[in-house]
């Protein structure tokens, strides 16, 4: 076969691959008729259908989707596809077949968050694209870095690297978990500014809790303060809706494998486009790329066959509906927090305020080790939680159910709590 006539019989077969999901989804989304997206959360008819659509083993019961979360099968169908193509000639067809199409993904990602394509770089996660601007922003030494002693540890350990390296000052403050109210968050941290301030990092959800910050009061109280904004968005994006004008940050870092979908591996950073000039790249990029937010991207031979998936993730995202979607996972989190908060010894650590939280929940048992029921768990109901610890604040479980979790699942954790809170976790 020709080199022409294999790539657009390739193309095709894509493109019926994504006509193919958007076709079966349209359709699941279509008999929902004029249902709000609360009453679309308790569709169990509708919910079976995308549930069908994951390939997980139900043997098991994954309640720890804040780490990383299944791809959909036409995303897995996708970067099947994407593998083939790289291997039938990796140095031609990923010049002139798949890196064309990764600018679809851009596109359609930009669209998504709210900003420009130019404003939008591919990344391997979060951490990744966090230590673009972490490493790459101009400091000077005594210039401070403010965050929250809940930030991911890995935020925390850059920074503290660039201490040792270039005399900057990282500073953290705690706050309440859960807090009062939302304008309690902005308050402890505009009360932290100081002159020498020159980066907020935040999280937009904590990797904690799940607690969700109004990065947008925060971003917009900083910058009357001359203070750049840095949102650790690894558990925010297409976790719940938003936009970037809503957030107004300078720098946003997300995983895309967490709750977009995506293929394993993929994330992406935004920089507001005034901005990139002045943030260097981990890797070197030619001058001609200052203001070119492909610069970020200059990391050298990579899995690009990853990228294209994407597009697919997105699909499958809008799909089931940005606030359908939130309002599921706020309904699954809800259904086990109102169970278990009565026991004895058990403290959810989630406000009702649903701007304070979406899918992620966290609770404890005073006196039990979070270390040992997340064993106790997996041991005796095989279900999949993380243990999360903020040395001499608390430790807690973290759970996080997601768009493939079933009601029977939800109730078989509760029943589970119920059995640690009264007979304890010991073998």
């Amino acid at each position: 076969m020709r080199r022409r006539t294999f790539l657009g019989s390739t193309g095709g077969a894509l493109t019926a691959i994504a006509a193919g999901a958007e076709a079966r989804l349209a359709s699941a989304v279509t008999r929902l008729g004029a249902k709000t997206p609360q009453e679309a959360a308790r569709d169990e008819d509708f919910w079976f259908r995308v549930r069908e659509s994951f390939t997980i083993d139900r043997n098991h019961i994954n309640l720890n989707s804040g780490s990383v979360s299944p791809a959909p099968a036409p995303v897995q169908r996708a970067m099947q596809q994407y593998w083939n193509i790289t291997n039938m000639g990796p140095s031609l067809y990923v010049d002139e077949l798949l890196g064309p199409r990764v600018e679809v993904a851009r596109r359609r990602l930009a669209e998504t968050f709210g900003c420009s394509p130019e404003e939008l770089a591919f990344t391997r996660n979060a951490s990744e694209a966090m230590e673009i601007v972490q490493f790459g922003i101009p400091l000077d030494p005594g210039d401070e870095v403010l965050t929250t002693t809940q930030d991911y540890p890995r935020m925390l350990m850059t920074f503290r690297q660039r201490e040792r390296r270039d005399g900057i000052v990282l500073r953290t403050v705690p706050y309440p978990t859960p807090p009062e109210d939302l304008s309690e968050l902005t308050a402890i941290l505009e009360r932290a500014i100081t002159p020498r301030t020159k980066l907020l990092l935040i999280c937009h959800t904590t990797f904690t809790t799940g607690q969700i910050f109004p990065v947008g009061e925060i971003c917009r109280m900083a910058r009357r303060h001359g203070v750049e904004t840095l949102v650790d968005g690894a558990h925010g994006f297409a976790h719940f809706p938003f936009t970037r004008d809503e957030l107004d940050c300078d720098y946003y870092g997300t995983s895309l494998h967490k709750w977009l979908f995506a293929p394993v591996g993929t994330g992406f950073l935004y920089v507001r486009k005034s901005r990139i000039p002045n943030v260097w790249p981990l890797m070197s990029a030619p001058e001609s790329q200052d203001d070119d937010i492909r610069k970020f991207e200059q990391i050298g031979t990579n899995p690009i066959a990853i990228r294209g998936p994407i597009t697919e993730a997105v699909t499958f995202h809008e799909g089931l509906g940005a606030e359908r979607k939130a309002e599921r996972l706020v309904y699954l989190r809800r259904r086990w927090a109102e169970r278990v908060k009565e026991l004895p010894r058990v403290r959810v650590l989630n406000p009702p305020d649903i701007r304070q939280a979406c899918g992620i929940g966290a609770m404890r048992i005073e006196g039990v080790d979070s270390g040992a029921l997340t064993d106790f768990l997996e041991a005796k109901y095989r279900i999949h939680v993380r243990p999360r610890f903020v040395r001499g604040e608390f430790d807690c479980i973290r759970v996080s159910p997601s768009v493939f979790t079933t009601l029977e699942e939800i109730d078989l954790f509760s029943a589970a709590i119920e059995d640690a809170a009264s007979n304890g976790v010991s073998a």
